[in-house]
């Protein structure tokens, strides 16, 4: 009797222990980083064009170089991982649009904002880098892969596109929107690219001025307004490039106000913007 149970128990533990091996063989095999689409830009590519189809066939009149004709562009001539990105919801339940901006004024030219994944890091997913609670994400941008985006000018000649620039935009999340804005100084346009700031609860616009014409690289001039800190375009110097006033506050915690200000004015031959009352103080954009 003693040997048939010892018998029996040999086997079940034999019949656990197949178990187990299997029950881990087989979670091996699900969870594999490397079958993470976040992880694959090839199987990343193919769900992008499977959509692109259905959009497609979803869309009941066409035209050429459309926002899926320029969706179809970045897919086919851009690195993987790069996508178009789309406007930030105004309502809860609207259907978000590509962040495209049509310019008719010069031929046929169209402003687009793309995001690219940086190389060697999962793939970012669109969604994690538009809309306010996104902006968080330059605090710890790796987690969901590192975005940067790029403000593009495509034109489009014979029903297809070609890239004419495209300037980076010195922000990882919390894109809002762009809009064609006009600078009263001298009448040069640029475009306006807001961001959601969360974190200084405001906002900041990276502004594109077309200094040297539409087809000339854009001149960057960043503002930005939050509870405690604000920058504004101005015309110090009367030449063609936008200058910025800097104000200063005090933030008591229970209160802030504002103290001061200060002008800083663009100096082409070093290209950077120099504070007028302390030269040594300069910034980039």
């Amino acid at each position: 009797m003693k040997k048939f149970t010892k018998h029996i128990f040999i086997v079940i533990f034999s019949l656990v222990l197949i178990s187990c091996g299997t029950k881990e063989e087989e979670t091996q095999d699900t969870f594999r980083v490397g079958d993470d689409v976040a992880y694959s830009p090839s199987k990343d590519e193919e769900i992008q064009r499977y959509n692109l189809e259905v959009r497609k066939q979803q869309t009941a009149s066409r035209y050429p170089c459309d926002t899926i004709a320029i969706m179809e562009y970045v897919l086919d001539n851009y690195p993987q991982g790069t996508y178009l990105i789309e406007f930030d919801k105004t309502y809860t339940f609207n259907i978000p649009q590509p962040a495209v901006l049509y310019h008719t004024r010069e031929g046929n030219h169209v402003f687009g904002v793309i995001a690219r994944s940086k190389p060697g890091e999962r793939l970012i997913e669109t969604k994690n880098i538009v809309g306010y609670d996104q902006s968080f994400i330059d605090l710890d941008s790796t987690k969901l892969g590192t975005a940067f985006p790029y403000l593009v000018l495509f034109e489009c000649t014979g029903g297809s596109f070609r890239v004419i620039w495209e300037a980076p935009i010195p922000s990882h999340g919390g894109f809002n929107k762009i809009t064609l804005e006009r600078w009263p100084h001298n009448n040069t346009s640029y475009i306006r690219v807001n961001f959601h700031y969360a974190e200084g609860i405001g906002h900041i616009d990276y502004n594109y001025f077309l200094v040297d014409g539409l087809t000339s690289q854009p001149h960057l001039l960043m503002t930005y307004e939050t509870i405690n800190s604000k920058r504004t375009i101005a015309n110090v110097n009367s030449d063609k490039f936008p200058d910025y006033y800097e104000y200063l506050y005090y933030d008591l915690g229970d209160r802030v106000f504002p103290s001061d200000s200060v002008a800083f004015i663009w100096q082409p031959k070093d290209s950077v913007y120099v504070n007028t009352r302390n030269s040594a103080q300069t910034r980039p954009y």
